[in-house]
């Protein structure tokens, strides 16, 4: 297993084009929020658009479509209640605050049935999947799993010791050919072959939020066309080194994750250096 550190993150970090544009960067369509859940939807396209993705839309239902308005007017709108433009998007991620009602549930198997480039799915995406496992074989090839310990156990099984939990995302990333990103204290990636633990992070992500924002930012790192693995990595090390970040201005207790979404551009300068 290796470690991975500020060096290795190096290695892997594109330089920006000077010349790009927005289409360089990404067509990216995120599936989030439902009512009582839009948090979720801001909290993970802020975290998306910070970390460099080019065009983002978000998927909602349109009664929630005003708290989008006034809090990401970088970001454009589709509705839930609508039909889908599959071939619009370069990118796709679905899950956090989605929910898990009949309407979510149909919209994850038409983005499975539509979509073969590699998605993220987190949080609802996950707990459709518990409750129908057979989706998951039509997960598309290098696709990235974003599950804590809890959606882990609900979509592979009960574990009583993490050192089993990392053994069977092992298994289960080769079997599906997947990326999975086992989130907790030091966050564990593996895509069946070669395995990764994250040093960067603190109990200050011990927050709701934090692995919506986690969706947004792999979710860019993919639409700027890195390979999934190194999507996964960079994200996960990413948000882990913005959150440090976040501890000199505040506490563990006090740190929300919109002050770390607001520290990813120091995080960066950090290992641009």
């Amino acid at each position: 297993m290796i470690v991975v550190d500020q060096k290795h993150i190096q290695k892997l970090l594109k330089k920006r084009d000077s010349e790009a544009t927005k289409w360089s960067h990404g067509r990216v369509l995120i599936f989030a929020g439902s009512k009582a859940k839009i948090g979720a939807a801001i909290i993970a396209t802020k975290a998306c658009l910070r970390a460099g993705a080019g065009l983002v839309t978000l998927n909602i239902p349109k009664k929630e479509r005003m708290a989008i308005f006034t809090t990401i007017p970088e970001a454009m709108i589709e509705f839930r209640e609508e039909k889908t433009n599959w071939d619009t998007f370069t990118v796709f991620a679905i899950g956090p605050g989605f929910g898990i009602d009949k309407l979510a549930g149909r919209k994850t198997e038409l983005l499975l049935d539509n979509v073969k480039i590699p998605c993220v799915f987190d949080a609802d995406a996950l707990t459709i999947f518990s409750k129908n496992k057979l989706l998951l074989n039509q997960l598309p090839d290098k696709s990235i799993l974003t599950p804590h310990s809890k959606e882990f156990d609900r979509v592979f099984g009960n574990h009583s010791l993490e050192d089993e939990r990392r053994q069977t995302a092992i298994e289960k990333a080769k079997e599906l050919n997947v990326v999975l990103v086992l989130k907790g204290h030091k966050t564990f990636i593996t895509d069946g072959v070669n395995n990764f633990e994250n040093n960067t992070g603190n109990s200050g992500l011990a927050k709701a939020g934090s692995g919506d924002a986690l969706t947004g930012i792999i979710t860019a790192l993919l639409a700027q066309e890195y390979e999934p693995i190194n999507a996964a990595l960079i994200g996960v090390y990413i948000h882990g080194l913005a959150a440090d970040i976040t501890l000199e201005t505040q506490s563990v207790e006090s740190m929300l994750i919109t002050d770390v979404i607001e520290n990813l551009g120091k995080a960066f300068q950090k290992i641009q250096k």
